[in-house]
């Protein structure tokens, strides 16, 4: 689907050691501000067990899972908004993505600069908040000079854009998100999404920690929490450093064997990369065959003919009806036969939404 995750941060947070954790790349991760000018671009398979369990029915040629767009962006630094340090090309490829990972640094490290001389992980959130509030009351402003000179001709509706974009631009400089702005009708949130304010898309905050706030997180990780409450947004906490460590080790038994080690279940990244799918607002169904066991993205409420698009745009234009059996069921009968013969097998026609998991298979003609 094309979809992408922005990393951002201030200088020095862990971006570029958590990109390379995500995606087993190789960003350069350096210990001086900017070590990041251009963004990284990267692609992140999801992890989803079901995909595994599924696999074990059908003994398929290959499996593939669906995966996201990463991009780790440079870091910016108070005043960017107004061009300073990278501030410019930083705010540019945020606006590129379709939702915000912000990396806060909360951890001790005197070995590591931190480019405001102290950690604070509430300030450090704060002057990334205020930047991108900065730049998106800007471009609210010259918006609102279009609208005002369409609304001159009395158009009622053109009127109710200047009356929107007020409250908008008040909004923001009141130091709220435009995510939180009341969009109270279909005028108010097409307008908001056509300016493509950077505050507007979805955000998760993921606190950087050392080795020993891992399992339960530290006094950093608890003001982050306290202050993000009224947000409604996501927050997860990884040590990017040891995750970077662990896609170093060469076998799947030493990365268990590190884990259980450290007293986790699986790697934080896998933590990050699901809270990231959900955050896009995206759900899994799945196609199993012979020669592969697949999964595949859609956004979540949509129906069967865009969902056989994601795997070819004929499928979408012929679509006749898609056969579904609910994942739960397939597990419980064991195969596509199995469930058809139980009468778990349903078929639904062109205003079917899908559910997430649902194992689909579509019938089409062109």
């Amino acid at each position: 689907m094309g979809l992408k995750c922005g990393i951002v941060g201030l200088p020095n947070v862990g971006k570029s050691t958590l990109f390379n954790a995500l995606t087993n790349a190789k960003a350069l991760a350096a210990n001086y501000p900017f070590a990041t000018k251009d963004p990284n671009l990267g692609v992140i398979t999801v992890p989803d067990k079901r995909l595994e369990k599924l696999a074990e029915f059908v003994k398929p040629q290959r499996i593939l899972p669906t995966a996201v767009d990463i991009v780790d962006i440079a870091g910016l630094i108070k005043g960017a908004s107004k061009g300073e340090g990278l501030g410019n090309q930083f705010l540019a490829n945020i606006r590129e993505v379709d939702a915000i990972l912000h990396v806060i640094r909360c951890f001790d490290d005197d070995n590591v600069v931190h480019v405001d001389g102290s950690v604070n992980p509430v300030r450090d959130k704060e002057i990334i908040d205020l930047e991108l509030i900065f730049k998106d009351i800007d471009t609210v402003e010259k918006r609102m000079e279009k609208i005002k000179k369409n609304a001159k001709s009395g158009n009622k509706e053109e009127l109710k854009k200047v009356e929107v974009a007020k409250a908008l631009l008040q909004h923001l400089e009141n130091g709220q998100p435009a995510r939180s702005f009341d969009q109270e009708d279909e005028l108010s949130s097409s307008l908001v999404k056509d300016m493509q304010l950077l505050t507007s898309k979805p955000i998760m905050y993921v606190c950087n920690v050392d080795e020993a706030s891992v399992l339960s997180g530290n006094d950093y990780t608890r003001a982050v929490q306290e202050v993000i409450a009224s947000e409604n947004a996501q927050m997860v906490i990884i040590a990017a450093g040891i995750e970077a460590d662990i896609v170093e080790l060469d076998s799947d038994e030493d990365k268990l064997e590190f884990l259980q080690d450290m007293g986790l279940q699986e790697p934080g990244v896998n933590q990050v990369i699901q809270a990231a799918y959900r955050l896009l607002d995206l759900i899994t169904y799945f196609t199993a065959g012979e020669k592969e066991v697949r999964a595949w993205t859609v956004r979540k409420g949509a129906k069967a003919p865009e969902a056989a698009g994601v795997i070819h745009t004929d499928f979408e234009k012929g679509f006749i009806r898609a056969e579904v059996i609910a994942y739960d069921d397939y597990v419980r009968y064991g195969s596509e036969a199995a469930a058809r013969d139980a009468g778990k097998l349903r078929i639904e026609g062109k205003d079917y939404v899908v559910v997430d998991g649902d194992i689909m298979h579509f019938l089409f003609n062109v």
